[in-house]
């Protein structure tokens, strides 16, 4: 088979022949490259030199560029662009992929190699960089279990490879429960309410299935606002309990996948000497053990649910003036509280959209992006793409050329839900000049033009945010780029950039309306921002009890029988509100069961704290472009890396350790 999965990519940029690579090429294309992986390996630990920095950790990062290179086309293909060919080999593949570098991990020959290197560091002549990736290098082996012995070694190793079976099917199951469901609507009773942007949209989703009239799905941006503007209480309840079913349903319930999978990690766990999984998860994050986010979590709970209170007295009063029940629903809270912003703040979604277009804020964005860091991006729309929806910019910054980045920001059946970061490529030196391929995914729903809540927005800058983290990163080592640090740290550059949604002289040069072109007006911009902390108690307690779940779980020395009456003991241990609900209920955790942050989603919060203080730095200074400041940014948080280790550079930015108050002030919570 002439399989471009194993060609040279003579394309631009060697970005991958998209047009050419089919779903049953990836099978027999990471074989042979993990095959060719594994022989280079063995070649590394049987040599008979002595163990230097050159011949064994430089080596192992050239040996592992081949295989990363078609891993990362197959996996964000498996995330942006699926079909029933891709999931199929994605359920091959995915245990194949982690039982390969497991192996790798625990090759006793090459820790022994690399351990070696280790012993000398001190004697060796290396520079910083070099001596962080021999740092995180030997971590990662040890966290991979290389000093295991025996059966611990193949008990380890097993559960690796389980566990990334068991995560593609728990993350296939959710987006197969995404992808089926519609809530047609067909005449103008069920559209009640809902404004024309969304009406639009709708139209859109219920003609790319095939439907007649509007279609709500469970799209995050559609559902959202569906959910605040829909007047029929029914309909908004049918998508409501949708949502909060993904995951659970009869022939994809992920509940018996959750609790295996959490057995595994128990496991892997005390294999490595750990009393818990979350022991072992932070111990290689900025917070270090599980009591540092449960004083973060706690500094944050009492006043969030006060607030909550008081906001939910709000909704009460209005739904008394209104004739409804005080009695409020999940799926009436988005609905009351939408008419309780307009009544207070006289701030109406549908008032702020046109000023919001998607291409109004991604050339914000660009602009943003360009004051800070002399940025430029320069559209090409000849380059391959995998889907119509994607496009491509290539990056420079002082007229050199530094990455190519995409952007696909419509939702399709094709693609799971949420908004994130990926790349195609990690920047790197070593070996030659490597410019990253970076790429944001969101789920927004398509229109003509598309309009965006404020929400959106700020979505839109953050996983930016994550876009230049890997842009701008400038390493010599894959291993040590971009946003190849803790979970507790990779989330900051990208919560930092939500700031400058809002930042003078953007704001008033790029949200102008998409249909007259004025400038969104001076009082408008005073709303939003008077609005700020509007349901922030509400948002706070459905995150905050999602983090303290999450930590909670993976505490369970001997894992959980019965997810759903964890989470309701749980909720009611902690005095959840009945109406404020889970943010994320087990069956549907992307973040826990298939996206890398078990026992960490609390880290979201963490960064908020680094993020409060970092922008404060710019507030302080008078000018949110501040070129010194803005220079320091550059240098020790975005292109840093994982190169230097994240207290020490945050401190070089700030100049003193980070402190929560910035970030409870920013919440309205003190």
């Amino acid at each position: 088979m002439d399989n471009p999965l194993l060609q040279a990519w003579d394309t631009p940029h060697q970005l991958p022949p998209f047009d050419r690579i089919r779903a049953e090429h990836f099978a027999p294309a990471l074989e042979q490259l993990m095959a060719e992986h594994r022989q280079a390996v063995d070649d590394i630990a049987r040599q008979t030199e002595p163990a230097t920095f050159a011949n064994t950790l430089e080596a192992l990062e050239s040996a592992a560029l081949p295989l990363s290179r078609v891993a990362l086309v197959f996996q964000n293909l498996c995330a942006s662009h699926s079909s029933p060919e891709l999931r199929a080999a994605e359920r091959d593949l995915a245990p194949k992929l982690a039982a390969h570098h497991s192996a790798i991990y625990l090759n006793e020959t090459l820790f022994a190699r690399l351990d070696a290197v280790a012993k000398q560091a001190m004697e060796l002549e290396l520079d910083a960089e070099a001596r962080r990736l021999l740092q995180r290098l030997h971590r990662d082996f040890t966290m991979a279990g290389a000093c295991l012995q025996g059966e611990a070694r193949r008990g380890f190793s097993d559960a690796v490879a389980e566990l990334a079976r068991l995560s593609a099917e728990f993350g296939q199951n959710v987006l197969a429960d995404e992808a089926e469901y519609a809530l047609q609507l067909r005449d103008e009773a069920e559209l009640a309410g809902l404004p024309a942007a969304l009406r639009a949209s709708m139209a859109e989703a219920a003609r790319q299935r095939g439907l007649e009239g509007h279609a709500a799905t469970l799209a995050h941006s559609s559902a959202t606002a569906f959910l605040a503007h829909a007047s029929r209480a029914d309909l908004r309840e049918a998508i409501w309990r949708a949502k909060t079913r993904r995951g659970s349903q009869a022939g994809r319930d992920n509940r018996p996948l959750l609790c295996r999978i959490l057995q595994l990690r128990q496991k892997q766990a005390r294999l490595l000497g750990y009393a818990n999984y979350a022991d072992y998860a932070l111990t290689d994050r900025m917070a270090g053990e599980p009591q540092a986010v449960y004083q973060l979590l706690e500094q944050v709970w009492e006043p969030a649910k006060a607030l909550f209170e008081r906001e939910k007295r709000q909704l009460q009063a209005l739904a008394r003036k209104l004739g409804l029940s005080e009695d409020i629903k999940p799926w009436d809270w988005r609905y009351l509280a939408e008419k309780v912003r307009l009544e207070h703040y006289a701030l109406d979604d549908a008032q702020v959209k046109p000023y919001f277009s998607l291409e109004s804020m991604q050339a914000a964005m660009f602009d943003v992006a360009g004051r800070l860091f002399c940025l430029s991006f320069e559209e090409r729309h000849d380059l391959p793409r995998y889907h119509a929806d994607v496009r491509t910019w290539e990056v420079s910054r002082h007229g050199q050329l530094i990455g190519i980045f995409l952007s696909d920001h419509f939702a399709r059946p094709s693609k799971k839900g949420g908004a994130w970061n990926s790349i195609y490529r990690a920047q790197g030196r070593h070996g030659g000049i490597s410019l990253p391929i970076v790429v944001n995914n969101t789920n927004f729903a398509k229109g003509a033009p598309t309009l965006l809540s404020f929400d959106d927005a700020r979505t839109l800058f953050h996983e930016f945010g994550h876009a230049l983290h890997c842009l701008l990163s400038d390493v010599r080592y894959p291993r040590l780029a971009g946003s190849r640090v803790p979970r507790d740290y990779v989330e900051l550059p990208s919560q930092l950039m939500e700031n400058w949604v809002l930042a003078p002289g953007i704001l008033d040069k790029h949200a102008r309306h998409v249909e007259t072109g004025a400038a969104i007006p001076p009082e408008l911009v005073a709303k939003i921002l008077a609005a700020q902390n509007f349901q922030q108690g509400h948002a706070t307690v459905r995150y905050a009890i999602s983090a303290l779940l999450d930590l909670a779980l993976h505490q369970q020395a001997d894992g959980i029988d019965d997810p759903d009456a964890f989470e309701a003991e749980l909720c009611r241990r902690y005095g959840l509100p009945p109406e404020a609900e889970l943010a994320h209920s087990l069956p549907h955790f992307n973040h826990l069961f298939n996206g890398g942050y078990a026992a960490g989603y609390y880290v979201y919060l963490w960064a908020e704290v680094l993020e409060a203080e970092a922008f404060a730095a710019f507030e302080e200074a008078g000018d949110l472009f501040d070129p010194e400041l803005a220079d320091k940014l550059h240098r020790h948080i975005y292109s840093a890396g994982d190169a230097r280790e994240q207290r020490a550079a945050f401190r070089a930015f700030r100049g003193h350790e980070p402190q929560a108050q910035a970030m409870l002030k920013k919440r309205g919570l003190i």
